[in-house]
């Protein structure tokens, strides 16, 4: 294992902007980070502890966050005060939260996900090579099995969910030189299977239900991300299962094993693997691949 290290970056002043007289949108950054991703974390879960006097909703997002609030309980003015106070107090090499590390069983290369692909190859960069393949060969790997191993290699965050209801973005906990990064398809796909497993830019996202998308296809997960009817044991609280800050590890696994997971979810039986852990920041960045492997160890 590496001992590379990940070094903090210096975010740029916040940026407040109201939108209407009920929303308050916060830029912490132009660009994804771990800095800004962990800051938009840190504030919006001290946010939601105080129990802020009119406000509705807190939506954390990859590099920013937004606030729905009421008006006639807080002054916009009194609440962005309020906001750059626990800005100023948040401290990420001081701070850490409880979340957790949850098993999500991915059958890569799978014919599903391929036979969609390969319906749509006009749409891509590469029509005479599948998804895996071109990016396996973008990012410098010699095979589509090698560019698996690496994207299964190291867990991933779940930075934000949203887009469509319950789909989770996910960043990998690796450093900077060892992310992965791919662009979507040069036109958008009309289909893409449910529980597909693709990624775009810095991020893999599982489709929650079939529909349009534009992320290289890898592979697809036999277990639910959004159960709307709330039927499995897992959803009792929300529809939702993946939250912002939770971490997902990906695992490979064998078409039995997909089928064996997938009829338990089905008949209702499945529990999802996971772990209740404390993340903290610092001592990701101190050591991400010691960390990870200690993240990872409380599932198996």
């Amino acid at each position: 294992m590496s001992a590379e290290r990940i070094t903090p970056t210096e975010l740029p002043e916040p940026r407040y902007e109201h939108g209407a007289d009920d929303y308050v949108f916060v830029e912490l950054s132009e660009e994804m980070s771990f800095d800004a991703n962990f800051q938009a974390m840190a504030i919006t879960q001290q946010i939601r502890e105080r129990d802020i006097p009119g406000v509705d909703e807190i939506c954390p997002a990859n590099a920013s966050y937004l606030l729905h609030f009421d008006p006639d309980e807080i002054a916009p003015t009194a609440l962005v005060d309020e906001l750059k106070q626990i800005a100023a107090e948040t401290d990420l090499s001081e701070y850490e939260w409880d979340t957790r590390v949850i098993d999500v069983p991915v059958l890569y290369q799978d014919e599903w996900t391929h036979e969609t692909l390969m319906r749509f190859r006009d749409n891509h960069q590469d029509p005479d090579a599948t998804d895996l393949e071109y990016s396996a060969r973008i990012n410098g790997y010699e095979t589509a099995q090698d560019f698996i191993d690496a994207h299964a290699g190291a867990p991933h965050m779940v930075t934000m969910v949203g887009f469509v209801p319950g789909l989770p973005w996910c960043f990998q906990m690796v450093p900077e030189s060892r992310q992965i990064e791919v662009p979507k398809y040069v036109q958008p796909r009309t289909d893409t299977p449910s529980r597909a497993v693709g990624f775009g830019g810095a991020f893999t996202a599982i489709y929650p239900v079939q529909g349009a998308g534009g992320y290289q296809l890898y592979g697809r997960t036999p277990v639910e991300v959004l159960d709307v009817d709330q039927e499995l044991a897992d959803f009792e609280e929300s529809m939702v299962l993946p939250n912002p800050g939770d971490i997902l590890n990906f695992r490979q696994i064998d078409r039995e094993e997909y089928d064996a997971i997938r009829e338990g979810v089905e008949d209702g039986s499945y529990r999802y693997t996971m772990e209740e852990v404390a993340f903290s920041p610092e001592e990701f960045f101190a050591d991400p691949d010691g960390y990870n492997e200690r993240l990872v160890e409380v599932l198996y």
